[in-house]
């Protein structure tokens, strides 16, 4: 079985390398589509930025759907973004992306409904500046909820409900979500979810929940959901990883422990940073952004070279083991998903230092 499993993973490494380098190359004739390879155990996706699917790129939309049966709008859903304003919905981007997922059959998932980042500050005040009420902010997570999830409702297979509310210790992280409702804003959010769609498949999504007190956290908080008859069906591990961490061992233990307590598991944003790591990467914050390298180290691969044939190989291992944890939990893993379709658009070459080349 080991060997057989080798064997298959050898062209996936090959294949998975080669497709997420591919700007503009919509597939590659010697080799499979992901989507394809993995027909018979999950789903396989990617987050998409707005050029995949409002036509201005017809080459990247193709390399989409030549290789993707599932897709996530990167940003397109993000309260920010879709509710900027308090009597303001912007849906132009979110159905844009959605229409062109229907259009394709692609699966689609939401991401997400609530946040502590990219949250905007009406939603914690009052009209004088002080801070909102329970009662208000609920009211607020209930029409926003309410009116997003409905709009894309038997559209929308799942939904990232709330997103990263974790601190490193396990504990619930300090959210103006938190200070203002209280502990149960997730169990809240959860109910409003299944209130707007009964049929859409809902998960908590987080990082760094592979292993430690990050897991133990996500697990209890998963038990008291499940226990207080709450509607949540899977766990979403980003898995934003780097060539060394998590270690496989680690990410197949984490998934076995979902699956004993009844979730699902969903890889949401899975991306390998190559390059060397900056103390601001272990803070999660997307608001933390050096304007520029201090060290020339930090970015080994800015020439025209690109990466060496050695890293590439050591990517493409990381793939490979990863893959083979997650084809092993098969049973449990409802998809995988890619945080972008191609390097050259990863999030990764800007955070934390802008300009990095991944």
């Amino acid at each position: 079985m080991f060997f057989k499993t080798l064997r298959r993973l050898a062209p996936i490494a090959f294949l998975i390398a080669t497709a997420l380098s591919a700007a503009d190359d919509t597939a590659k004739a010697h080799v499979p589509a992901l989507k394809d390879v993995f027909a018979r155990d999950f789903l396989v996706g990617a987050a998409l930025e707005r050029s995949f699917y409002n036509g201005t790129r017809p080459e990247r939309s193709a390399l989409v759907v030549s290789q993707f049966n599932a897709v996530t709008p990167e940003i397109a859903m993000m309260w920010q973004f879709i509710h900027p304003e308090e009597n303001r919905f912007d849906f132009a981007s979110a159905d844009r992306c959605v229409d062109f997922a229907t259009k394709h059959g692609l699966v689609v998932s939401g991401h997400m409904l609530v946040w502590h980042q990219l949250t905007p500050a009406w939603v914690f005040k009052n009209a004088d500046g002080s801070p909102a009420s329970r009662e208000t902010l609920l009211a607020r997570m209930r029409e926003h909820i309410r009116t997003v999830v409905g709009r894309y409702k038997g559209r929308v297979k799942s939904w990232d409900v709330v997103n990263e509310a974790l601190d490193d210790d396990g504990a619930l992280r300090d959210t103006p979500w938190r200070r203002i409702i209280g502990d149960d804003y997730i169990e809240q959010a959860f109910r409003f979810a299944h209130e707007a769609d009964p049929d859409a498949e809902l998960y908590y999504n987080d990082w760094g929940v592979e292993s430690g007190k990050r897991l133990e956290g996500a697990l209890a908080l998963l038990r008291k959901l499940k226990a207080a008859g709450v509607a949540v069906s899977a766990i979403g591990i980003q898995e934003h990883v780097n060539l060394d961490y998590p270690g496989a061992k680690d990410v197949d233990k984490a998934i076995g422990e979902f699956a004993k307590i009844g979730v699902r598991v969903l890889i949401t944003e899975l991306d390998v940073d190559v390059l060397p790591r900056t103390p601001e990467m272990d803070e999660a914050n997307v608001d933390i952004t050096r304007v520029k390298m201090t060290r020339p180290e930090e970015n080994p691969y800015a020439g025209a070279g690109g990466l060496p044939e050695a890293m590439q190989a050591r990517l493409a291992k990381r793939y490979a083991e990863l893959f083979a944890v997650y084809l092993k939990h098969r049973d449990v893993i409802g998809s995988v998903s890619f945080w972008g379709v191609t390097d050259r658009e990863s999030w990764l070459n800007n955070w934390p230092v802008r300009g990095r080349t991944n």
